[in-house]
């Protein structure tokens, strides 16, 4: 007997909210950051309300009832998590960062991640010397790792407001570069959602792209991947609405804040390739070229060297200071065996690299939804074989995942055609959203 997917969709719910509460519950008591477990005592919260609603749910299912209203929702769930493991955290987190810890050498005071400081001082930095890198070999002490902003020129903008506006403690609260990620990542969701004609958003996708602790933890401690990821998608919309030139522009502010996503110039390249023609494959390139020069040449020719240690030799790996990206997933591990490791590491990295090539040539994406899965796949691969790497990186296929997902919504209500007789969606039971 088939099983009512309502249940079945319950049950990989409770699953998923159980998971992540488990991984709350940890961070409460090992996490070393304190923003870290400042997230997670609020995220045992709205990960707790998820399983105890969809557990009534799927109780309630399993006798044959149906709430409605509101709150027979499986969005309920969604919305639990937002207020506890993002807004929450993320306004506490702000207030408490105004006591000035963030710079010292103990991370068990920080209520920012690094990150947030550094693009913050990048800004200052870029206004004032017009670069937003130091040359690390002439500071006049030992260089440290928060000395680099391993970032392209793009980054800085989200740190301009504090380094325009801030100086006081509301203005400092007001212009935390927190809330500009966080903006600019609540933008483009807007934004590819009103491209994609505002299609019905799967709760799953919901789940990977913004449940996720990955995600939630982000948002409140860090942000700059978030904003950056969704500049991404975004640039997808806009390739798959027929935008080639602006998705171009768009794809070279992406690669211009953050190198980790270049691949996606060849995904989205095939892409407009298939879906629009050689003319519109050569507007999409020469965007993105003339952009990433007009963006990248005249801070490298304030200091190319400080800008080469900075964008490139630095993340790699090889600048005067190592990078302290080091999470052990497997490229990280493999490397860590000595060169014959590190070797090893970069070709299962290349043969990666030439199988998502392959996959693209030989069967190219046709809509964005088939862009999205190939991105995170290969961005995916990525991450996992890079010598040095972390685990926060891997929100980005988690994030491709869930636009995935609410693309392929967009794709099928568009070819849909309704049978005679059948229910219009808004009809359809809430749960089953």
């Amino acid at each position: 007997m088939t099983k009512d997917p309502d249940r079945r969709r319950l049950t990989i719910d409770l699953v998923f909210y159980t998971g992540c509460l488990v991984f709350a519950v940890v961070n409460t008591a090992v996490a070393e950051f304190y923003g870290y477990r400042v997230w997670a005592n609020f995220a045992v919260a709205g990960y707790g309300l998820a399983v105890v609603h969809t557990s009534w749910l799927a109780i309630a299912a399993r006798h044959g009832a149906r709430p409605s209203g509101v709150l027979g929702s499986r969005w309920i769930g969604i919305g639990a998590i937002g207020l506890f493991a993002m807004i929450l955290p993320l306004g506490m987190l702000v207030i408490r960062r105004l006591t000035g810890v963030d710079w010292l050498i103990t991370p068990n005071s920080w209520a920012a991640q690094p990150e947030v400081w550094v693009i913050e001082r990048s800004a200052k930095l870029l206004l004032e010397n017009g670069t937003p890198y130091v040359d690390v070999t002439a500071l006049g002490r030992a260089a440290e790792v928060n000395d680099y902003t391993p970032y392209g020129p793009v980054m800085t903008v989200f740190g301009l407001p504090r380094a325009l506006l801030g100086g006081g403690p509301v203005a400092d609260a007001l212009t935390d570069a927190r809330w500009m990620f966080a903006l600019a990542a609540v933008a483009c969701v807007l934004l590819t959602l009103r491209l994609l004609k505002w299609p019905k958003i799967p709760v799953s996708a919901a789940q990977l792209a913004l449940a996720c602790p990955l995600t939630a933890l982000t948002w409140a401690v860090a942000g700059p991947d978030l904003a950056i990821a969704g500049l991404l998608v975004l640039s997808f919309a806009l390739a798959t609405s027929g935008r080639a030139l602006v998705s171009g522009l768009v794809l070279a502010l992406v690669i211009s804040a953050k190198l980790i996503v270049a691949p996606a110039a060849v995904v989205l390249g095939v892409l407009l390739l298939t879906r629009r023609g050689p003319r519109a494959l050569g507007g999409f390139a020469a965007a993105l070229v003339v952009t990433t020069l007009v963006l990248h040449v005249p801070v490298y020719l304030v200091d190319p060297k400080a800008f080469v240690e900075h964008v490139f030799r630095f993340p790699l790996g090889l600048g005067v200071l190592k990078s302290p990206a080091a999470s052990p997933l497997p490229g990280h591990l493999i490397a860590s065996l000595g060169p014959v490791g590190t070797a090893f590491s970069f070709a299962l990295l290349g043969i990666a690299a030439v199988a998502v090539l392959v996959w693209l040539v030989r069967r190219p994406p046709a809509t964005g939804s088939d862009a999205l899965l190939r991105m995170a796949v290969g961005l995916g691969a990525l991450i996992l074989l890079t010598p040095a790497t972390r685990y926060g990186y891997l929100v980005y296929p988690l994030i491709l995942l869930g636009a995935r997902l609410v693309f392929a919504a967009g794709e099928s209500s568009e070819t849909a055609v309704p049978e005679k007789g059948t229910a219009p969606p808004a009809q359809q039971s809430a749960t089953s959203s």
